[in-house]
């Protein structure tokens, strides 16, 4: 069985454990993979969600070699063999334990916030992963729900290792697995996109689902066409507005591209789906984009964004956020550093900041860098405009991606960024 990404592997284990629905159950999520599995789950059954702290414990000079996890409440599982082949010392192990003790505090804070963990006494707990390779940290994981006060631990996973999901029978009251293939090696050999999950994805749907929209999934948005007055000049866009949409996102397209960018639209699109509006539409002319002055115009570009952004406010009013690919990412963040600009966030997909020179410190929006891991120019040009900027900000890079991001999965990566990114800042 082959998974298309996370969230087609949550609505697929969501159809698997339907029969817990009549017991009320609560869904945690492994961070960081297991929670965009958790999410379709939660939102399935109507149940509340949360994540489930655990940290593997890697031998100190073989860190992907785990011989142990803990979890929240001082649980601790040991594998006594690997301990004793490996050598780890008792101080090994005790300062391995107290770093991985202080990452699991920080990273509670970080996912929850100021939300209290959701009460476990006497519930159905359904532990959720993305997938299982050795099967410690599940392991980990369904002790601290027993410890949590949970009546009935049932671990459910798109994908796992068949010896691994025998050993956890004895950890759990019930198991459910999509796959357990003999020819099992990773997890990520199971899905097409298994590209890392960020932190900001995690803590959005966290957010979502404490807000009670897990259970509601954004309506298909009506794309219409538009004519946006950007200082008297009509400039071609497409506006889709989902219902209660809280957010709009206004594209800025860079050299070469427009508002049929297949790349800017697929964007959009999962934007949309996460409840956000958007705008897609041309800052240039037809008979302008054919000329190269025209397109390194930042100030002219930057000018016209702005003026957009009026109509834009005129039209809906709701916090508005900048997405800018190429040279159109230098005209966002020129944009967004005006005085009055009052911009909620930014995001640059393998865009050319560095061309908005002096303007970058002047931005205040918080501003997401997204730059392809193999994109080596852009990269080290991004990084010079990062240490001007004075707001918030992040860099992103996406391993392996070239400037296109036309790689398997690197899109789909730059997606969840800018969803994340937007879905916190706005």
């Amino acid at each position: 069985m082959l998974f298309t990404d996370r969230a087609d592997a949550g609505e697929r284990l969501a159809e698997a454990v339907r029969h817990l629905e009549g017991e009320r159950p609560v869904v945690l999520g492994l961070p960081r993979g297991g929670v965009p599995v958790a999410f379709p789950v939660a939102r399935a059954l109507g149940a509340p969600l949360d994540v489930i702290m655990v940290r593997k414990l890697g031998v100190p000079h073989h860190r992907e070699l785990g011989f142990g996890a803990i979890g929240e409440g001082g649980v601790r599982v040991i594998s006594e063999d690997i301990v004793s082949s490996s050598r780890v010392t008792p101080q090994d192990l005790a300062a391995v334990e107290r770093a991985e003790g202080a990452e699991l505090a920080r990273q509670a804070r970080r996912f929850r916030g100021d939300r209290p963990r959701v009460p476990l006494d006497g519930r159905t707990v359904i532990v959720v992963d993305d997938g299982i390779a050795t099967g410690a940290t599940a392991a980990a994981a369904c002790r601290v729900v027993r410890a949590q006060g949970a009546a009935r631990v049932v671990l459910a996973v798109p994908v796992a290792a068949p010896d691994a999901v025998a050993r956890l029978r004895g950890e759990t009251d019930e198991v459910v697995c999509l796959s357990a293939p003999r020819t099992f090696r990773a997890v990520g050999e199971w899905y097409r996109n298994f590209s890392q999950t960020p932190d900001e994805e995690v803590v959005t749907l966290l957010a979502r689902a404490a807000a009670g929209t897990a259970r509601r999934p954004a309506p298909r948005p009506v794309t219409v066409e538009v004519e946006v007055d950007a200082g008297g000049l009509a400039l071609a866009g497409d506006l889709a507005l989902p219902e209660g949409a809280g957010a709009v996102v206004m594209f800025a397209h860079g050299s070469g591209s427009s508002r049929r960018s297949p790349r800017n639209r697929t964007v959009a699109a999962d934007l949309n789906g996460a409840g956000l509006g958007t705008l897609l539409f041309d800052l240039l002319t037809p008979a302008e984009e054919a000329d190269r002055a025209k397109v390194f115009d930042i100030g002219t570009l930057a000018g016209r964004l702005a003026d957009a952004t009026g109509w834009m406010r005129r039209r809906a009013s709701l916090p508005i956020g900048y997405f800018g690919a190429s040279t159109g990412a230098a005209a966002a963040l020129w944009a967004a550093s005006a005085a009055d600009a009052d911009i909620g966030a930014v995001v640059s997909r393998g865009g050319r900041p560095d061309l908005a020179g002096p303007r970058l410190a002047a931005v205040r929006a918080p501003t997401l860098l997204v730059v392809g891991g193999s994109d080596t120019t852009v990269l080290d040009l991004n990084r010079a405009a990062q240490r001007e900027l004075r707001c918030a900000n992040r860099l992103e890079v996406v391993p392996g991606a070239t400037h296109l991001f036309e790689e398997p999965g690197a899109l789909e990566q730059v997606s969840a960024l800018a969803r994340a990114w937007f879905a916190r800042h706005l």
